[in-house]
């Protein structure tokens, strides 16, 4: 009895390690920011008031806390613009990876398994090189009698420079590139798993190659799309350094506009609750689509 009191609280304790990380590592920071966005800008360090100076003062502390931070998010267009333009290159993002990493996963997970290994480095290949080297090396492609110019000059195929630095374009290969790997690897994942007899049997059933994949290959690989979907997704976003780096002044995104708020304006409590309504914009549909699928499941 001992024992299995024993491994009883052993376990309890190990349930018990991740929600000890949420909490010191997500919860903890995420009430320092919310705290921060209901409080106003000054001049003082760190440059917001009012400041928590004990338990005895609470009353006092709330009475001064306030959402002017959040209306003006949404009395003046740069933000809920920024917002917006946002939700859009991630989108398109979102899809143009799909559209390259779904035939890309699915020649992998096609291959011969002595194979897929080899295939598998090459996708991760990248994450071995700086990131800011990588979109670095993006400007050297993109820029005006860069790279590309003089690679279609060569074959005769443009007339003069592109100019696609600078430009949402460039912004959108950037990202694209950059976020691959992210829609390839769980595709992958999940594709390799899948049996292959169910497709042998469609095909006896006169099915095909189009019909097997769209009622079979496509459903089934439809966890590991909205895998890829989130992982290339959220982090779009928020991005910042593709943007400043490949865009010109008509691609500001949100990642932008929070550190011009903290580095340049140092104006911590709207920058606070420009990431808190970011956070909010990006969690919610995620904890109605993960309800929804363990409603669907329960129902089954």
């Amino acid at each position: 009895m001992r024992a299995v009191a024993s491994l009883q609280r052993l376990g309890r304790l190990v349930v018990a390690v991740p929600y000890i990380w949420l909490g010191l590592f997500f919860l903890a920071p995420f009430a320092i920011v919310l705290r921060m966005a209901f409080s106003q800008a000054a001049t003082a360090l760190p440059p917001y008031a009012p400041h928590w100076e004990g338990l005895a003062q609470i009353g006092e502390f709330l009475s001064q806390l306030g959402v002017d931070n959040f209306r003006l998010l949404g009395d003046d267009p740069l933000y809920w613009q920024s917002y917006l333009y946002s939700l859009r290159i991630a989108a398109l993002t979102t899809v143009f990876a799909l559209a390259i990493g779904y035939p890309l996963a699915y020649a992998m997970a096609s291959a011969p398994s002595r194979w897929r290994s080899i295939l598998l480095v090459f996708v991760i290949l990248p994450f071995w090189t700086s990131f800011l080297i990588r979109v670095y090396a993006w400007i050297g492609i993109l820029r005006p009698d860069g790279l590309l110019d003089a690679t279609l000059a060569l074959f005769g195929l443009e007339a003069g420079p592109l100019r696609l630095l600078n430009t949402e374009t460039a912004v959108l290969l950037g990202m694209v590139y950059s976020y691959l790997p992210f829609m390839v690897l769980p595709l992958f994942a999940t594709l390799e798993k899948l049996d292959r007899g169910l497709l042998e049997a469609a095909a006896d059933l006169g099915a095909r190659p189009v019909t097997a994949f769209l009622t079979v290959t496509l459903p089934l690989s439809l966890p590991g799309i909205l895998a890829g979907a989130a992982l290339v997704f959220i982090p779009a976003v928020g991005e910042f350094v593709i943007p400043d780096l490949l865009g010109g002044p008509d691609t500001v995104m949100i990642g932008k506009v929070l550190w011009s708020e903290f580095f340049s304006n140092r104006d911590w409590p709207l920058a606070s609750a420009v990431a808190v309504v970011l956070l909010v914009v990006l969690v919610l549909p995620l904890v109605l689509l993960q309800r929804a699928r363990l409603r669907r499941e329960m129902a089954a």
